[in-house]
């Protein structure tokens, strides 16, 4: 063989290694930080965008779900992803709303009625523009919506049918503005409280009580060290899977596509996990000595307490009195006067 002919032969052979080493170097295992544990609506999403994401590169990537806090509180995670150290995160929408404050209009009380109200609203343009102010505002990109039902409220003292019935009452509530203000125009001042410290503060009677989702409530197990639960639904709990804008711009084109793609399908996966297991979860907790009742005349009293009190103080940050209107309309309901 001619030294030429053994030198092209030679850099051909480097060339393809140096592709497969390549092609092997940009297969990743993605690190998502999910804030409940197993059982959970947020690890029904995790483990369809981690399904699909598989299907979808071939088996080029996948992604590893670190449970209950693993990685750090909601809001460290965000802090996290948006400096490229983390690269997803499943959390309530509510602990992306101080990064950035658009978002928020998703948790105002009494906006998001049912879940078809939810997936229309995530899913459409309003979802879309959303996703865009999360870029901007926090350097993070929604990929995928989780949808896991209504904070009921449960406690450990005595039912709670109307307002006056929580008198006396210490209720953890997030470290969120609007929902605090919720529980203030209902007569109370709430405790904000870490989610990574609630069962202890639940368990220890700091607090009393508590709102979250039927299949939050059972995935953490709270019957353990909660007896009543009242069918409040003045939020419906969205908690989106969101990807480091910075790993996300280091993907190439097809592989962002991948990531987009699977996120779709992880909403999807979520939606169907809601429709399929809340009644038969509400049941488990009946069993577990839960005792669930309903809030009297229809819950008008908390309704209307909420929505007048809360609503117009959060107009300027969830972007104008307009914004709401928008929202509002999307889902078929009359718009608040300006």
């Amino acid at each position: 063989m001619s030294f030429l002919k053994r030198v092209c032969t030679t850099t051909a052979a480097i060339s393809i290694t140096a592709m497969l080493v390549a092609g092997a170097a940009q297969a990743k295992n993605f690190k998502i930080a999910v804030g409940d544990s197993g059982g959970s609506s947020q690890e029904a999403t995790g483990l369809g965008f981690k399904s699909a994401l598989e299907e979808l590169s071939g088996g080029k990537h996948t992604a590893t779900l670190f449970l209950n806090g693993q990685l750090g509180s909601e809001q460290d995670t965000v802090n996290d992803a948006a400096i490229g150290t983390l690269d997803m995160s499943l959390l309530a929408i509510n602990n992306i709303t101080p990064f950035s404050p658009t978002v928020g209009v998703f948790t105002l009380p009494y906006v998001i009625l049912s879940l078809e109200d939810a997936e229309k609203l995530t899913q459409g343009p309003i979802g879309q523009e959303l996703t865009e102010n999360t870029i901007n505002d926090a350097g993070v990109r929604i990929i995928a919506w989780t949808y896991t039902g209504f904070r009921v409220l449960t406690n450990s003292k005595k039912p709670v049918k109307s307002v006056a019935d929580l008198e006396g009452l210490v209720i953890r509530v997030p470290k969120n503005e609007i929902m605090i203000d919720t529980y203030k125009s209902w007569g109370i001042s709430p405790t904000p409280m870490a989610w990574s410290e609630t069962f202890a503060g639940l368990q220890t009677k700091v607090v009393d009580g508590q709102d979250n989702p039927y299949t939050t409530i059972n995935a953490m197990k709270f019957y353990e060290v909660q007896k009543y639960v009242t069918n409040i639904r003045y939020i419906f709990s969205i908690e989106p899977l969101i990807i480091s804008e910075q790993v996300f711009q280091e993907l190439s084109a097809e592989d962002q596509e991948i990531i987009l793609t699977a996120g779709k399908a992880a909403t999807q996966a979520s939606a169907d996990f809601l429709r399929e297991k809340e009644a038969e979860i509400k049941e488990i907790l009946i069993e577990k000595g839960m005792e669930i009742v309903d809030p009297e005349n229809g819950e008008a009293e908390f309704i209307e307490l909420a929505t007048t009190a809360v609503w117009p103080k959060f107009y300027e940050s969830i972007g104008g009195v307009e914004k709401l209107n928008a929202v509002l309309a999307e889902i078929g309901r009359d718009p608040v006067s300006q």
